[in-house]
């Protein structure tokens, strides 16, 4: 049974008889197993399985626990546990009750937020501050979302930047605007699916006896107050402060320190037994997290006595002689590369080894940085998919769209609206059987110039411009294609996009349909503008090598979706899968280059921290912006408790290109690594200053 492997204090946690549980489980001390053990201890005291709720950070834990726990009692009762990311569950229950959800990508809906966004003028106001550009508004509102329980968006933005207040009615209409959008055509975003499940939580009991919570350091407000709405007889949380690095998502620490007072019967168990790393490796990192202020106390031990290797520091003269020193490092170890990673706080660090890597033919693999999935090549065929599927998904529309020269967000919304306008309701009669007593389908816009709101009424052109195009006739008599804005090239790109879906009519098979879209003249199209733009040097010229390679990439991207889509016979499984589970789906092969945040929960043999230079890590421009120093020093917890034997970390005196010189991170002096200098001292009089400040 799971119960028999765990130690003293693991036991003591998972086998807890009180109701509120709070487990402050430090990096290596085996959180997973008590977890999994407590669901033993729930399932062996006649707990129905689909009556425990397990909420982890990502899906790949959920569905490790989940099959820990079907080794003791079955895959028959494993899979019936409720388990998930605050959003997958969300997503199930909301799928339940309403089949016309549509998950939508935060990327997705930052296109249609700033087609609103880019039919508002600023001009009219003079102020002493730019206004915000549509993506930064549109970010600037998700944490909103997730931070913010009573403030409206409009008293936020003045309260927390009153420099915009002249702007900050047309920013609140834009939100508006947005959200009745997102209503019209039943699009949910991820902080919308908590949202929702909240008030659902909030009105109906969903029969959990007990919810686990899974890295609770790293919950947000909005994922509190979930919490609070589904108010379970018990709650099980796992976390550790030591570990909160998500504070620029909305993560607040508060949350795991405030839980005894929240719940003053609560009981806080402190597993202190390390199963990871080694004692040197361990000693450092304690060394330095202690300069943070405990919230619980804890002290760790070290289980793996050994004759270990001291973490190793190496000082380099130059940025760049640094990454080709740790290549050649790699290139000699003895270490298997997929136990190695090099873990990296700013990705011009990853940028600098994974070249160095390349040169020595080592293979690696990036995580932190753009997934398959979020390919725009990728993207563009799951978009038209998506069409096929659900012709009222505007956004994937509107994606599509913006590939057309000419044709950005806003005008790609002119065209969906008249289209749906054409057909009634529907695009696709719209595109194939307009209404022909509509001579204009484009809808005058309204006026408030209170709002940034100004007339831009389309006076309609002519379509005789394209006569000399292989049109076809009945193509040709549609009305979008008076629409002023409309030139040859994106004209072209309509009917393109006119002859796919007559072509995709009927098919069954997803491996099918993702074929006869890579095949269509519209993706070649498309794949050929993205080739283009990644070909395109500084001074504008076209490199035709390096074009020909963008493109054999993006096939080879075609040809593992079209692997993907094999196992697949319906529609909207696929792209359930495509779009929920893709941030879990990895490939590749080699050393690991991590992000610190995508390090997160991973152990490796042999472990590089790059770049420990002081304004890189810490990153002092990210602490200006609302970071801080804690939470940096997190970072550098979580970056060195990854390794279990071998630990190096480095950094570099100078850049030559920048001719920027560096002193070590703050972190390397506070490990005892290098002696308190004048530099040191100075440098820390400074921060004191600013925080006085």
């Amino acid at each position: 049974m799971p119960l028999s492997r765990l130690n003293e204090e693991q036991y003591a946690a998972a086998t807890s008889p009180h109701s509120k549980n709070l487990i402050i489980a430090s990096a290596g001390t085996g959180k997973t197993s008590t977890i999994v053990g407590r669901i033993g201890h729930l399932l062996n005291n006649n707990i129905e399985p689909n009556e425990i709720l397990l909420l982890t950070f990502t899906n790949k834990a959920a569905a490790e626990m989940v099959a820990r726990v079907a080794e003791y009692f079955g895959a028959g009762v494993a899979k019936k546990i409720d388990a998930g990311t605050f959003h997958a569950v969300s997503y199930r229950w909301l799928k339940k009750r309403d089949k016309r959800v549509v998950l939508k990508q935060q990327r997705e809906l930052k296109t249609l937020f700033r087609s609103v966004f880019e039919k508002r003028s600023f001009m009219h106001i003079e102020a002493e501050v730019q206004p915000y550009g549509g993506n930064y508004l549109y970010d600037m509102y998700s944490f909103y979302q997730n931070t913010e329980l009573q403030n409206n968006f409009e008293n936020w933005l003045i309260e927390n930047y009153p420099e915009h207040e002249l702007f900050a009615m047309i920013y609140a209409d834009i939100v508006d605007e947005f959200e009745a959008l997102k209503k019209e055509y039943g699009f949910l975003n991820f902080n919308d699916l908590l949202l929702n499940f909240r008030e659902m939580c909030a009105n109906d009991k969903l029969g959990y006896k007990e919810v686990l919570v899974d890295e609770y350091q790293d919950t947000n407000a909005l994922q509190g107050t979930l919490i609070d709405a589904m108010n379970p007889p018990s709650l099980f949380c796992v976390g550790d402060y030591d570990q909160s690095i998500y504070a620029f998502n909305g993560a607040d620490i508060g949350i795991i320190g405030s839980f005894t007072t929240k719940y003053p019967d609560a009981v806080v168990h402190t597993l202190t037994k390390n199963y990871r790393s080694s004692v040197p490796i361990l000693s450092l990192a304690s060394k330095v997290i202690e300069h943070n202020e405990r919230i619980y106390p804890k002290k760790l031990e070290v289980t793996r006595i050994y004759d270990a290797q001291a973490p190793k520091l190496l000082a380099f003269d130059e940025l760049f002689d640094q990454y080709h020193a740790m290549a050649a490092m790699i290139r000699d170890t003895s270490t298997p590369r997929e136990e190695i990673a090099v873990i990296f706080r700013n990705n011009s660090s990853a940028d600098g080894i994974e070249v160095g890597l390349r040169e020595l033919d080592i293979p690696c693999k990036r995580k932190g940085g753009t997934s398959f999935f979020d390919s725009r090549e990728i993207k563009a065929i799951l978009d038209l998919y998506t069409l096929l599927v659900n012709e009222s998904d505007m956004m994937a529309f509107i994606h599509l769209f913006e590939f057309a020269r000419g044709i950005g967000s806003a005008m790609a919304k002119e065209l969906y609206i008249a289209l749906k306008a054409l057909g009634q309701g529907s695009i696709f009669y719209g595109l194939y059987a307009p209404d022909e007593s509509m001579k204009n389908p484009f809808e005058k816009r309204k006026l408030n110039h209170q709002l940034g709101l100004f007339d831009d009424f389309l006076e309609l052109g002519a379509v005789g411009k394209y006569a000399k195009l292989d049109f076809e006739a009945k193509f040709m008599k549609n009305p979008v294609l008076k629409h002023p804005k409309l030139t040859k090239e994106s004209a072209t790109f309509l009917h393109n996009f006119y002859l796919l879906f007559r072509d995709l009519k009927g098919i069954k098979q997803p491996k099918t349909i993702v074929k006869k879209i890579a095949n269509s003249a519209l993706y070649m199209y498309i794949a050929d503008v993205l080739a283009t733009k990644r070909a395109t040097l500084k001074d504008g010229s076209i490199d035709e090598k390096q074009k020909t390679e963008a493109l054999v990439r993006i096939q080879r991207k075609v040809l593992l979706l079209e692997e993907l889509a094999k196992p697949y016979a319906e529609h909207e499984r696929f792209l359930n899968a495509m779009i929920l589970g893709s941030s879990d789906l990895t490939q590749g092969e080699g050393v690991n280059l991590l992000s610190v945040h995508a390090s997160k929960g991973l152990e490796y043999k042999e472990v590089y921290v790059i770049d420990l230079m002081d304004g890189r890590f810490p990153n002092r421009k990210l602490m200006q912006r609302g970071g801080s120093l804690d939470e940096e020093r997190r970072l550098f917890y979580v970056a060195v408790t990854r390794a279990k034997d071998i630990l190096y970390l480095s950094y570099a005196k100078y850049d030559k290109i920048k001719k920027q010189n560096f002193m070590p991170s703050q972190f390397l002096y506070e490990a005892g690594l290098v002696p308190k200098d004048e530099a040191y001292r100075a440098m820390i009089m400074k921060e004191e200053e600013k925080e006085e400040d």
